[in-house]
């Protein structure tokens, strides 16, 4: 495993209790973690699978640069860092090119999810690697997704996470109206309940909005990243959705609130 953030460490120790992990580095050492390794060249040395979660297209390019003379033929790389299709083809073929296979495989789950092994995953590649790392996958998950291509899964999350941040925007405004006209929260979320918008967002991010916790679960600023990303897979730039709460994230990046959940929307309806 390389990148030991929120959701890579957790699958981290996932695999460290099941006895496949091979290897861990990252970039901020952690030299008690179980495992580590003092460079990621070791990680892929050690490892037949290296999986890769990392923060944007730049920080994958730059472990890949590193461990690529230790790939080749019997090695695996599972991409699960949220990337675009364009990243996402030009690590294929680096990968490809020294005789190693590629996967990609971001997912949608946030801490509580990866703690609890709810990961789902989004694989795009070939069907014969997806089933063949169906066993490792399935000890950090709940749910696999064969989407299509590698670009196609790269896609596809990226507009999940489109969604997401839609709703949640939506969310807050909803409730910022609601809390001006003195209704409660008690009130509001009992009525959102038994409404056809009831989502697992607000499932989910009900008790953060309720007592203003906003410890990250997904930060400001990767949401903010995934959303710059979408927004250059051509025709994003016309989305107006994409566009207002991409904006709306860089707000409350520039308000401080870079690394708050990304509930922290909320903070900036006043």
């Amino acid at each position: 495993m390389i990148g030991l953030g929120i959701i890579g460490g957790t699958w981290a120790r996932h695999y460290e209790t099941a006895g496949v992990l091979r290897g861990v580095w990252n970039r901020t050492a952690q030299p008690a973690f179980p495992q580590w390794r003092p460079t990621p060249e070791a990680v892929a040395a050690a490892a037949d699978v290296v999986q890769i979660v990392v923060a944007d297209p730049p920080a994958v390019e730059s472990i890949l640069t590193r461990i690529l003379p230790a790939l080749g033929p019997g090695k695996i790389v599972v991409q699960s860092s949220t990337i675009d299709p364009a990243s996402s083809t030009k690590f294929l073929k680096l990968v490809s090119d020294r005789g190693a296979r590629y996967l990609e495989a971001p997912f949608t789950g946030s801490k509580p999810a990866a703690e609890a092994k709810q990961t789902v995953f989004y694989l795009g590649g070939d069907a014969g690697l997806i089933a063949e790392l169906e066993p490792l996958l399935s000890l950090v998950s709940a749910t696999r997704f064969h989407i299509g291509s590698n670009a196609q899964a790269a896609t596809l999350k990226l507009a999940m996470n489109l969604n997401i941040s839609a709703h949640m925007q939506g969310l807050c405004e909803a409730l910022a109206l609601v809390r001006r006209a003195g209704v409660g929260d008690d009130t509001f979320f009992s009525a959102l309940g038994k409404n056809v918008s009831y989502s697992g967002v607000t499932k989910l991010k009900e008790p953060k909005l309720r007592a203003g916790d906003y410890a990250p679960q997904f930060s400001v600023k990767h949401m903010l990243k995934d959303m710059r990303l979408a927004s250059r897979i051509p025709g994003g730039e016309t989305m107006p959705v994409l566009n207002a709460v991409r904006d709306r994230l860089a707000e409350a990046e520039r308000a401080g609130y870079a690394d708050q959940d990304f509930s922290a929307l909320m903070k900036l309806m006043g």
